[in-house]
């Protein structure tokens, strides 16, 4: 590949994250934090689902930011933003008050037996991330597990009991989701007992252990048989002198 065919690859991938970053980061499943960051792991995998950048690695990214676009972003060890965006921040405006009446959420098939019992609740982001595209849910669910389980979430419905949503393009965010609003696939028996298991086997390892094996008894000094021996073999303080005045009399 010749240098002036390389540089057009590098402008090109600079435009693409421009649009990626700066313009429409929902149409690729990304929600940027409070300061418009998005962590590299996160960015490569939303554009290596895209057939024409799936042969883009970090290292490609970090060529464009030495580049002549480097000016089009700031950037760290982790994450990377675009300089200039036309997007507000994600939940930064007030909870909308329609929402559709089915959103769909994907998480991942360990998670699912939990997410039935006690809601959806974000892990490391603010936000838990739903789309009203059954398949873009599915999306953002295979980037963390290759057969993620895809849940129907009662929006409007929930949404009249409080739980409130916020837009971001094409996604809503919410900062969780009650287990009353959520439907999905019956949770595989085979989840339900390795969780069981889990659990049994931490209420174990937390229970406060025993001083001495049940079965057993402790040795008390006073009970000691070789304590006892020693103790009932010692001399009386004095005992010489009263053997002496024993002997003199005699």
């Amino acid at each position: 590949m010749g240098k002036r065919s390389h540089d057009m690859q590098v402008e090109g991938l600079a435009r693409f994250l421009d649009y990626v970053l700066g313009r429409q980061p929902d149409e690729f499943g990304l929600v940027p934090d409070a300061d418009g960051y998005v962590s590299f792991k996160e960015l490569l995998k939303a554009i290596q689902e895209d057939p024409e950048w799936r042969q883009v690695r970090q290292g490609g990214i970090r060529e464009v930011l030495m580049g002549e676009k480097r000016g089009w972003f700031e950037a760290d060890e982790r994450k990377i933003r675009a300089v200039e965006r036309s997007w507000a921040l994600p939940g930064s405006g007030m909870p909308l008050s329609e929402v559709p009446r089915m959103l769909f959420a994907a998480v991942r098939q360990r998670a699912h037996p939990v997410v039935m019992e006690k809601g959806l609740m974000p892990q490391a982001d603010p936000f838990v991330v739903l789309s009203e595209d059954r398949e873009m849910a599915a999306r953002l669910g295979r980037r963390r597990d290759p057969e993620p389980v895809v849940l129907e979430i009662r929006a409007s419905a929930s949404r009249a009991k409080g739980v409130r949503y916020f837009g971001f393009g094409r996604l809503f965010l919410s900062p969780g989701i009650p287990a009353e609003f959520i439907a999905g696939p019956k949770v595989d028996q085979a989840l339900l007992e390795a969780r069981a298991l889990r659990r049994e086997a931490k209420e174990k390892t937390a229970a406060p252990q025993p001083d001495f094996t049940p079965g057993s008894f402790l040795l008390e000094p006073l009970r000691d048989p070789q304590a006892q021996r020693k103790r009932s073999g010692r001399k009386r303080k004095g005992w010489k002198e009263e053997s002496r005045k024993v002997r003199r009399g005699r």
